[in-house]
């Protein structure tokens, strides 16, 4: 293996440890934990020397990002590692179509310094506040026909080992971890650095239409056939949904005006949202009223501009989510059956239900390994109960050889889960060799890993 011994010289500086260690929240607030130490290094050597203590003092270690993710992916009463002090572009590399960046980088900061440069990731999820590592640990994604998740681009990445080694890897150095941790659920090291591949900056022409839910049904094969980056929306208790289509073009550049962007997608999208779904908790017998009236003013708009200004938006209303990865060619009877559950039953949906794209890539545990992939993400709003929507929803992808988004509710098990990925048990031969002590466990881990 390709490492730096756990010994070797450095600079020894004190990591920054937070003077008293409180309770930590993810983004929705549904996750806590109370770690015994909470650190943030402001270096890849104070990284390593981090989890080589914690090792010396028998204590687990989880590395969390902005916490976007909805399971307890992070959670632990170890060692909680913070990267917000580990950030930051290392190289561009324009000419290699490279850009490699630390860690703790917020995906809207690497966004931000590659369109500066007249570069861009080819695809991307719909929000940018995570952390690089964080995004791709839990196989983040947006939509594509050819171009798949945020990990599917990375190029190589830097692992700190469970003894404080560094162990470099792409497809050609050390492969067999490369295969395994750019989707590594933070079981097979903490992520000190990673690689993307970047291209040209390029546009994007934006259309976003309203259409009903059997029009789009009927045309969806087609829809992801011509279109660069599909998705759509479908608003429960109606058979209403948007449609919004991204494909590459030469121009020209037609933003959205300053006032119109802050009009539809900050107070419309979020602050007129946010008080809906505010009186829906209230009183969930308007949730349907609620549902058919914001529907139904939707109205189709066009725009276009760079990638990540497309691809991305601000999503401020809090919520809870459960997204699963079903054969694309079941996306249809998945989301048929999901319809006909939730009208037959007396649940109050309030939020619109995702679907989205990705191909196939040969990531171990990517929830598009070996398949082309379609994900059919539902949610609620914090603070709302979601346990029996959740359960049939997940009774229903399940029966689809569903995959669950890792940083998404669910509840399956490494039973369950060796079944549904051909490399599972390459992915947990690989975790027994570099933690064979199980420094980098927590209970979600045990759980979707087992021991």
């Amino acid at each position: 293996m390709d490492t730096l011994p756990s010994n070797a010289p450095w600079h020894r500086a004190n990591p920054s440890p937070h003077p008293k260690p409180d309770t930590w929240r993810n983004w929705a607030g549904n996750v806590t934990s109370r770690p015994v130490r909470v650190v943030s290094p402001t270096s890849v050597e104070e990284l390593r020397a981090v989890v080589r203590r914690a090792a010396e003092d028998g204590l687990p270690v989880k590395a969390v990002g902005t916490g976007h993710s909805f399971s307890t992916a992070a959670a632990t009463d170890g060692v909680l590692i913070r990267p917000d002090r580990l950030g930051g572009i290392r190289a561009i590399d324009p000419e290699a179509g490279t850009v490699t960046v630390e860690a703790g980088t917020r995906l809207k900061a690497m966004n931000t310094v590659l369109a500066q440069q007249g570069l861009s990731l080819t695809n991307m999820g719909d929000i940018m506040e995570q952390t690089v590592a964080g995004a791709t640990s839990t196989g983040t994604h947006g939509t594509g026909r050819a171009s798949g998740a945020i990990a599917a681009q990375i190029r190589g990445l830097e692992l700190v080992t469970a003894d404080g080694s560094l162990l470099r890897c792409s497809a050609t150095r050390n492969p067999e971890v490369f295969a395994a941790a750019r989707v590594g659920l933070g079981a097979l090291g903490v992520v000190s650095a990673l690689t993307f591949a970047v291209e040209p900056l390029f546009l994007l022409a934006a259309h976003e239409e309203p259409m009903t839910f059997d029009a789009v049904t009927a045309a969806f094969d087609e829809l992801h056939a011509h279109n660069d980056h599909f998705e759509f929306y479908w608003f429960p208790h109606t058979d209403n949904c948007v449609t919004l289509r991204n494909n590459r073009t030469v121009g020209p550049h037609a933003p959205l005006g300053r006032l119109q962007a802050w009009f539809e997608d900050e107070f419309l999208a979020n602050r007129v949202f946010q008080a809906l779904n505010s009186v829906g908790r209230a009183v969930p017998a308007a949730v349907p009223a609620i549902a058919r009236i914001t529907s139904q003013g939707l109205s189709a708009r066009t725009y276009t501009d760079i990638p990540y200004k497309v691809f991305t938006s601000p999503r401020r209303v809090r919520m809870i989510e459960m997204e699963y990865a079903v054969p694309r060619a079941a996306v249809l009877d998945t989301l048929r059956e999901l319809k006909a559950m939730i009208e037959r039953s007396d649940l109050h949906i309030s939020f619109p239900v995702e679907v989205r794209t990705t191909p196939a890539d040969d990531i171990a545990l990517s929830t598009a390994s070996g398949r082309d992939s379609a994900y059919i993400a539902v949610h609620v709003y914090r603070g709302t109960p979601h346990h029996r929507y959740f359960a049939e929803a997940e009774r229903i992808f399940v029966a689809h050889e569903g995959r669950p988004h890792w940083g998404k509710l669910h509840t399956r098990d490494a039973a369950y889960l060796a079944n549904a990925y051909p490399r599972f048990a390459e992915f947990t031969a690989l975790r027994d060799r570099l933690d064979p002590d199980r420094r980098f466990t927590n209970a979600y881990l045990r759980r979707v890993l087992g021991d």
